[in-house]
């Protein structure tokens, strides 16, 4: 409490608001010169500011900014005092006011390095680079040791476009830090800018000197003579250095560029292919010289053979990872290849990168469309144990299991695939899972099972059509829940009118219902939307026009269905009586 009360007391006397600072408008105690401070002022000087500095630090900034000001009128020498105040006034966009005390702290203290250096960054922020430069200059001299600031002005000397500033500073950084690569390109970068083709191809040349047993300098001596119009000297250098070192990959590729550039086509490729073949270069590297091979193959309008023989012979070696293969079938697919040519190219990447989801789908997509089931099979269980958060390869392996007459491990994956939900899977697919699990349930005769994976699934997707419709049809053969089985059927012929399949289930629970005028509308219905190639239809149709009074057309009905492959009870003693039967 008695800190807040002077605080309070000071903007009293001082009359000062955050908004609204500066020095020169408030009432403060008469300003002393330097030489007439006493030890009292002194303390007092260092009791506000250690004050101000903690408010500042408590994010009491107004109070902060009120106390600093304070102790510049007991002390306007203060230099610790101006740079705080500073950019407290660069925050409250008065930047003539902050730029005065950041000259004046410096000017009192020449040999501070934060001082200055805040001053620097404040002419650059205000576009002033040339007071900016002569900051940084000063300091570079005053500070030695400080490496970045002789970064700050090669940064500065590039905006300005001033080169030989820049080359001189890059000198000084050099004999700081020796001579290194970055540095020289550096230099051979501007000196190229600059028009100086000499001076740029001696920094390379030193380079090469300075490290005589790095081929890789010299290499990039001989980019730089074939860059710049001197074929001769760069073909001397890449064929030294080829025959010291045959293998070298960078070398290779800088003669392909020289083969390339004297139109010397054979050779070009012959050295291309080298270059493919050198199993010390990387297959990033490889893959962006086929992609070069590949472009120039499509804009010259060539066939694929060339390009196909190489990724054959790339691929004919142990792989570091899938590249090479990946950029392969993805050529593939550009060029619109039959599957055959693309599988063992997918063989290829699974065998490098086994948990790659994308191959192993497309390769699982192709067993798909050749209803290979056996083939989906062996695709997929790796894939569960590979990439266990995909819920597809479950429920692909389930599909393949139930084609190859494997029921029971069938339903065992998909039951484990829908462990693998989260709240962020497809749930459409969630509901198909369930659908699937529903009705291989059914197929073994276990119907409750079957409800509650049907329950499921239309929680995960309420407009799963197929659930409804099946769901619906068991219940009216089980002659149960038919309300909640008319409301399920009837969504399903909204949303899809000319489907025999559904019109012949919703007809099939109204005649449960009793309900036989309006079964005979949608049964009808089914039957001229294709419903006579279904005996199950057909029958229908007989019951509920035998229950409508119109025995010979049930029997009509009757009779067509019994000529047809169909598995029925009651079908041939409807006939034989000349009545309904059920089941």
């Amino acid at each position: 409490m008695k800190q807040q009360l002077i605080i309070s007391y000071i903007f009293v006397v001082l009359g000062i608001g955050l908004s609204t600072t500066s020095c020169g408008t408030h009432k403060a105690a008469q300003v002393q010169p330097v030489s007439q401070l006493t030890e009292a002022d002194y303390r007092r000087h260092d009791y506000y500011f250690l004050e101000a500095t903690r408010q500042r630090e408590a994010g009491n900034h107004a109070d902060a900014l009120a106390l600093y000001e304070h102790c510049l009128s007991i002390n306007p020498q203060s230099a610790a005092v101006m740079y705080e105040l500073a950019q407290y006034y660069a925050f409250l966009q008065q930047p003539e006011r902050s730029r005065v005390l950041l000259e004046k702290a410096v000017e009192l203290q020449p040999d501070n390095f934060w001082y200055r250096q805040t001053l620097g960054a404040y002419y650059r922020s205000i576009k002033e680079m040339d007071k900016a430069i002569a900051v940084y200059e000063e300091m570079s001299t005053q500070f030695p040791a400080r490496g970045e600031l002789l970064m700050m002005l090669m940064d500065l000397y590039s905006q300005q476009k001033d080169y030989p500033n820049l080359i001189k500073t890059l000198d000084r950084l050099e004999v700081k830090e020796g001579k290194s690569e970055q540095l020289s390109m550096e230099k051979y970068r501007i000196y190229l800018q600059m028009g100086d083709k000499e001076n740029a191809f001696r920094e390379m040349e030193n380079l090469s000197k300075e490290y005589p047993n790095d081929v890789r300098y010299r290499v990039m001596l001989g980019d730089s003579y074939l860059d710049n119009e001197r074929p001769d000297e760069a073909y001397a250098i890449f064929q030294a250095a080829l025959a010291e070192d045959p293998e070298n990959a960078q070398a290779q590729l800088s003669m392909a560029s020289y083969y390339e550039r004297m139109g010397m086509d054979s050779l070009f490729y012959l050295q291309q292919e080298a270059v493919l073949m050198n199993s010390k270069l990387g297959s990033s590297v490889k893959a962006e010289v086929m992609r070069r091979i590949i472009l120039q193959n499509e804009q010259t309008g060539k066939d694929s053979t060339r390009v196909l023989q190489l990724f054959d012979r790339m691929l004919s070696v142990p792989q570091e990872d899938a590249t090479i293969a990946t950029l392969c079938y993805s050529y593939m697919q550009h060029k619109q290849m039959d599957d055959s040519v693309g599988v063992p190219v997918l063989e290829k990447i699974l065998e490098v990168e086994p948990d790659n989801i994308a191959a192993r789908y497309s390769l699982l997509m192709v067993a798909v469309r050749k209803n290979d089931y056996a083939e989906a099979v062996r695709i997929c269980e790796p894939a569960i144990q590979y990439n266990p958060e995909e819920l597809a390869f479950y429920y692909y392996l389930g599909i393949s299991y139930f084609q190859v007459e494997r029921n029971l491990d069938a339903l065992a994956v998909l039951q484990k695939g829908v462990t693998q939900v989260t709240p962020e899977s497809d749930k459409k697919l969630v509901s198909d899972f369930y659908t699937f699990i529903g009705d291989l349930h059914h197929s073994m005769e276990k119907q409750e099972a079957c409800y509650e994976a049907y329950d499921s699934a239309l929680v995960y997707n309420p407009d799963n059509i197929g659930v409804l419709n099946n769901y619906a049809y068991f219940l009216s053969l089980e002659r149960r829940n038919l309300d909640k089985a008319e409301e399920m059927s009837f969504r399903t012929v909204k949303a899809e009118p000319k489907n025999d399949t559904y019109l012949d289930t919703y007809a099939w629970i109204l005649f449960e219902k009793e309900r036989y005028t309006e079964a005979r509308i949608y049964i009808d219905e089914a039957m001229k939307n294709g419903g006579g190639e279904s005996a199950t239809i057909v029958e229908h149709s007989g019951d509920i026009y035998y229950m409508l009074g119109e025995v010979d057309k049930a029997l009509e009905f009757w009779k067509q269905a019994a000529g047809m492959e169909h598995e029925s009870a009651t079908l041939e003693r409807k006939i034989k009586l000349k009545k309904y039967i059920k089941e």
